[in-house]
């Protein structure tokens, strides 16, 4: 009889912390999404003056009298800082930036991750362990140091081409893309150490090894490390606004573009709601790649977790 009521009475403190737990989750989860949705409505809002003025700016009221897409439409077509088109061209800028980290930074993290669990060298552990410690450092401390290292180069701030910026964008953003092996090496060492000695007593190189045998097992990893290589240059506003700079609108990413709507060195009160229209656009790829690869990504970090 005793033993009854003890387990009635846990079952009814688990039911309980359950409850709660749920409870917590669904509040956190309203506060999250309340200023998301705000963005998305003010994006669509189309309200006028009595005069047949357009307003733009922040309004008191979160949900709009009145929906559109004017927003948007001159989102794509107004000229910002003396571009024409300018949202346009950020956008492809942003595109081109990220697309092209994505393949050098995904091919860096896998190549350091299969020679860090596949082969074994001296420092191989001293320099896990650098790598470690480097990465508890914020990627911003060392901004001020490359952005002085590109402009030596002539790759930021150079008047005759201010396009090699992209490049040396791009390159603050992949040079160091290896150090953050950790989560790819997890999952390269999951695969069996047979394999690759198989393949080498047939005479196979490291870096067939890595084509033909690694890779082929590794698309969860694959995909998980594009998809991170991806959104931290489509997201990303310090590295872009401080390498790029202030005076080189037609070269500036997404991200910069939009913030300098509104705090730029011309910034209009006016512009907020094609500034929200914008921040839905740029959130369309990236919640598009997540959803239609939610399953490799998450098979990725899990099997990356195994083993450190």
């Amino acid at each position: 009889m005793m033993n009854n009521k003890k387990v009635k009475s846990q079952s009814r403190n688990a039911k309980t912390s359950l409850a709660l737990t749920y409870l917590i989750l669904i509040l956190l989860g309203i506060v999250w999404l309340i200023p998301l949705v705000w963005i998305v409505l003010s994006a669509f809002r189309c309200e006028y003056q009595a005069d047949g003025t357009f307003i733009g700016t922040v309004t008191s009221n979160y949900f709009p009298k009145a929906y559109g897409l004017k927003n948007f439409a001159d989102l794509f077509t107004a000229r910002y800082y003396g571009v024409d088109n300018a949202f346009p061209k950020w956008m492809l800028n942003t595109l081109i930036i990220a697309a092209v980290d994505c393949v050098i930074s995904t091919f860096l993290v896998l190549s350091v991750a299969y020679c860090i669990s596949k082969l074994r060298f001296r420092m191989r552990k001293p320099f896990m362990n650098m790598a470690m410690v480097i990465g508890l450092f914020p990627s911003f401390m060392s901004m001020i140091a490359i952005y002085f290292l590109l402009k030596s180069i002539g790759l930021t701030g150079n008047p005759t081409h201010p396009e090699y910026s992209v490049i040396g964008l791009i390159l603050a953003y992949s040079a160091g893309a290896g150090l953050g092996f950790q989560v790819a090496k997890g999952f390269f060492d999951v695969i069996p150490n047979a394999l690759v000695e198989s393949a080498k007593l047939d005479g196979c190189t490291n870096f067939k090894i890595f084509r033909k045998i690694i890779l082929p097992l590794a698309k969860p990893i694959i995909i998980y490390q594009a998809l991170m290589s991806f959104t931290g240059p489509w997201m990303d506003f310090i590295f872009a606004k401080v390498i790029i700079g202030a005076d080189n609108a037609p070269y500036w990413t997404v991200s910069v573009g939009l913030y300098s709507l509104l705090f730029g060195t011309h910034p209009d009160t006016n512009l907020f709601t094609q500034f929200a229209a914008g921040c839905v656009i740029v959130a369309i790829p990236i919640v598009t790649l997540f959803m239609f690869l939610q399953k490799y990504y998450v098979e990725g970090v899990t099997a990356g977790a195994v083993k450190g």
